[in-house]
């Protein structure tokens, strides 16, 4: 049976000094925030004009059923190549101006346990990543306000000239791709994969999870779940929206609504580079 860990008993751990290189590893939605980042994007793209209100209520209404029971495989790649598409056009500048609202409106939705979670890492020899499919420009800025010593993320539409051309592009970290690059920084950097540590609520990064000798999952899906139960790995709840629909019925979806919407958001130009610890 998988140990149900408290914020104090799952900070006591990361606290713990290894003997070989590590890293620990956090899924951003869900997982280091309340909701979905990509709502966040968009609710600053619709201010900015560049989306209408329909579009911001239909992600507004994916985000509570990811918030919920996650995303599958199918719904993340449509929303990917969705995003993609309607950047056609945009250029490169308009959305980096966005960022200072995207994060004005992502960091009071961080949970602040993960953030001592990811900090008693740090300060135990192992250095905090970001492992997103949201976009690596977004995730990298994150990071460093977070202070956390880097980020892996996603690349999603081309651009020529400045401008996105909607044709999606790049590695996008979602599913497996997450363990692949976690896999590539831990050969290039000598890292001690069984040592590491890795953090996600949703199924899909089940890859991810294996990948590392210390597996946690924080606020799972019902799905991974039952995966860390035949396992025996450790569980952290921290997220109560299940706990609050049920008492207050549907009428909280739509409250919710203006909380987060589903996977990634921003493209960047199709180049990922990994973050070299050290540096």
């Amino acid at each position: 049976m998988p140990d149900e860990l408290s914020g104090s008993e799952a900070v006591a751990r990361a606290s713990g000094e290894g003997s070989t290189p590590a890293a620990a590893f956090f899924d951003l939605d869900k997982t280091l925030m309340q909701g979905s980042s990509g709502f966040q994007f968009a609710r600053a793209v619709r201010e900015a004009g560049m989306i209408s209100r329909r579009q911001l209520v239909s992600d507004g209404i994916a985000n509570v059923r990811f918030r919920l029971r996650g995303a599958s495989d199918e719904e993340s790649e449509a929303l990917r190549i969705r995003i993609a598409t309607s950047l056609e056009g945009v250029r490169v500048r308009d959305l980096e101006r966005l960022g200072v609202r995207v994060m004005q409106r992502i960091l009071p939705r961080l949970y602040p346990q993960m953030l001592t979670i990811a900090y008693a890492h740090q300060d135990a020899g192992r250095p905090a990543f970001i492992v997103t499919a949201a976009s690596q420009d977004m995730a990298q800025v994150l990071a460093k306000v977070m202070s956390f010593d880097g980020a892996l993320g996603s690349a999603l539409s081309e651009v020529q000239d400045g401008v996105y051309t909607g044709r999606p592009t790049g590695a996008f970290l979602y599913g497996s791709a997450k363990a692949v690059a976690i896999q590539q920084m831990a050969s290039r950097d000598g890292l001690d994969l069984s040592a590491c540590y890795a953090y996600s609520d949703s199924i899909s990064d089940a890859p991810m999870l294996r990948a590392v000798g210390h597996p946690v999952v924080v606020n799972p899906d019902s799905e991974l779940e039952q995966l860390a139960r035949v396992e025996g790995w450790e569980i952290l709840r921290l997220d109560r929206l299940g706990r609050k629909l049920a008492i207050t019925g549907i009428a909280a979806v739509a409250a919710a609504a203006s909380g987060l919407t589903a996977a990634v958001l921003k493209r960047t130009n199709g180049h990922i580079e990994l973050p070299r610890i050290g540096r």
